[in-house]
């Protein structure tokens, strides 16, 4: 077997075996003919075995490129021999358009928090209507629970998970359901504890920053290798565990002043892999820049990626819901029911426009006639914007099921390709709050005391005394992690089951309607009145009314008299048919969706008519 490794500053390099083989002498490498800095060895291993680098007679350190950490960060690499996996479901892939992600955490996703128990639920998800599982990221991080974003190991899986036979029985059995499954990588920064790539080599710089921690060296000296290490390992989960598609964290924090950009490298990469694996598998930028080059193409001087989450509608949305405008909030709830209709009709928000929370002009107008709408991912809820919250509320904590049931239909007939974080279809009361496993001391207080500060600067912690000694989740009391985990209990219960069952009706129209996933920005029209909180959604021949008043019947407009047919209707808490006159009465939190032949399609009455 090769191993091999790039540690340009090394002077000696030498194959340490751990494990079951400690006991054998090391193997030197020797410098790699014509790769300047790479060391390379053949020596005789088997899946399992236990290795680590020694860099100059120092201390083993793991393989950066290990596609197993068994002891976990800092530990031994493991050899994983990828063709040996016996996958039992044949998959063509699955492409982004018409897609329904869900978000999933696999440790607390299930009590077990592990691969195999989290594989037990799939069903769920299919049966529910969903085409994608959107994992939150798995590579090895320190300890046994946490987020995932402070991993060390961008080729490895974290073994409490399952390791990588868990990963790929995980994603197996997902094919089997018929669910794709994409995979949330970070390449913007990397864990401290257990981080030992310094001692191979530039991988960060001093030249950028990030709020955690060094920046990863994308432009300076050395970084062909660093660039080369992310893009290897974003084509091994695509390739090696079938992987359909990565969502990259934060790439506004991906500092890179080289002619081309990091992430055009990679989506170009994607693609090749895409045509030589003969199935489709795509890129989703989380990204805060409102800019329209992330998923133009590369030919046209963007980035190519296929994607990009929008927190514009759900910033728009959440405003709508809730009423609350601090932070970021602010701009949208100023008229938070036009900011929903231009995010539904035009994408972003902030299109170039004064951020109040920045302080500048933010963003740039997005054309839809170029860029198809399920290029923009649409939520009400993410494990940020419930988990970034001091007490990590769901919109459970605060809304009626009602309100729920009108967010779940604004994201589930908008233009864009919807996501669901999990529990959310039933309503989960569960929160869903920061937790963290950090075995060394000092990190351990740090994360608390960072989180005190975080939480203590947000709405309400003047509340709370100087909000530095309330009583916030302890981020590394393993109390804090079993309170995220769902209740399997909840969704056959009472309210929840009603508003699954209103989640599983509106994921059955979004399947069967074609104009729900129309590309044609011209087919989407939308009346809202913000003095009586309603918003009439018109997409094609399917129309979308809700009513987000706390009290009162609106009287929404919806076209002439015996303009359309009906041939389909649902509704919360109940279908509602316009009158004959052309007339909706929608009771106060309620919402529903009928489809016509169309005829009335375009019709307003001049109230917040959005073309």
């Amino acid at each position: 077997m090769l191993f091999e490794v790039w540690a340009p500053g090394a002077g000696r390099v030498a194959l340490q075996w751990a494990g079951d083989r400690s006991d054998e002498p090391p193997v030197p490498l020797e410098p790699a003919p014509g790769r300047p800095g790479w060391w390379r060895a053949e020596a005789p291993a088997r899946d399992g075995d236990r290795y680590a680098f020694r860099l100059d007679d120092g201390p083993p350190r793991p393989d950066p490129r290990a596609a197993r950490l068994p002891e976990g960060p800092g530990g031994p690499g493991a050899v994983v021999e990828h063709a040996g996996f016996a996958w039992r479901h044949p998959w063509p892939g699955r492409p982004l358009p018409g897609a329904v992600l869900y978000e999933l955490h696999i440790g607390t996703y299930t009590p077990e928090g592990t691969f195999d128990a989290a594989a037990a639920r799939l069903g769920h998800l299919s049966d529910l209507g969903i085409t994608h599982i959107s994992l939150m990221p798995v590579c090895p991080f320190p300890g046994t629970h946490g987020w995932g974003y402070d991993g060390i190991a961008p080729w490895a899986v974290h073994e409490p998970y399952g390791g990588p036979d868990g990963l790929k029985r995980f994603v197996d059995a997902a094919h089997g359901h018929g669910l794709g499954v994409v995979l949330d990588v970070v390449h913007n920064h990397l864990g401290p504890s257990g981080n030992h790539l310094p001692e191979f080599g530039p991988y960060f710089t001093d030249a950028h920053h990030t709020p955690w921690g060094a920046a990863v060296n994308l432009d300076a000296p050395g970084s062909d290798e660093v660039r080369g290490y992310l893009i290897g390992s974003a084509l091994g989960w695509l390739r090696d565990y079938r992987i359909d598609g990565l969502r990259l964290d934060a790439v506004h924090a991906l500092h890179d002043d080289r002619a081309q950009h990091f992430l055009a490298e990679l989506s170009a990469a994607v693609d090749a892999l895409a045509a030589q694996l003969r199935r489709p598998l795509f890129l989703i930028a989380e990204s805060d820049r409102n800019d329209p080059r992330t998923t133009a193409p590369r030919a046209s001087g963007g980035l190519g990626l296929h994607a990009q989450w929008n927190d514009d509608f759900h910033h728009a949305l959440h405003t709508a819901l809730t009423g609350e405008s601090h932070g970021y909030y602010a701009d949208f709830a100023r008229d938070p029911l036009a900011a929903l209709a231009k995010t539904l009709t035009g994408g972003f928000f902030h299109d170039g426009g004064h951020s109040s929370f920045r302080g500048r002009r933010h963003g740039a107008p997005l054309d839809l006639r170029t860029t198809p709408p399920h290029r923009l991912l649409a939520y009400a809820q993410t494990h940020d914007q419930i988990g970034n919250r001091a007490h990590g509320d769901r919109l459970t904590a605060a809304l009626s099921p009602g309100l729920l049931a009108c967010a779940a239909a604004l994201v589930l007939c908008s233009p864009f390709t919807p996501m669901l974080f999990m529990g959310e279809e039933w309503g989960a009361r569960t929160p869903w709050q920061y937790f963290t496993d950090h075995p060394d001391p000092e990190l351990a207080e740090a994360v608390r005391a960072g989180r005190r500060r975080e939480f203590a600067a947000q709405e309400g912690g003047a509340a709370h005394g100087d909000g530095l000694d309330a009583d916030w989740p302890d981020p590394q009391d393993p109390a804090t992690r079993d309170r995220c985990v769902l209740d399997w209990a909840e969704p056959s219960a009472a309210p929840h089951a009603a508003l699954l069952s209103w989640y599983r009706t509106l994921l059955a129209l979004r399947r069967t309607q074609p104009a729900l996933t129309d590309p044609d920005p011209s087919r989407t029209r939308l009346t809202h009145d913000a003095s009586a909180r309603w918003l009439l959604l018109r997409r094609g021949p399917v129309h979308l009314a809700v009513n987000l008043a706390s009290e009162g019947t609106s009287t929404i407009p919806v076209g002439p008299a015996g303009a359309s047919r009906f041939e389909a209707v649902a509704g919360w808490p109940r279908p509602l048919y316009p009158e004959a006159d052309g007339t909706l009465h929608l009771p106060a939190e309620s919402a529903v969706v009928w489809v016509g032949d169309g005829a009335a399609d375009g019709v307003g009455d001049g109230v917040g008519d959005v073309p």
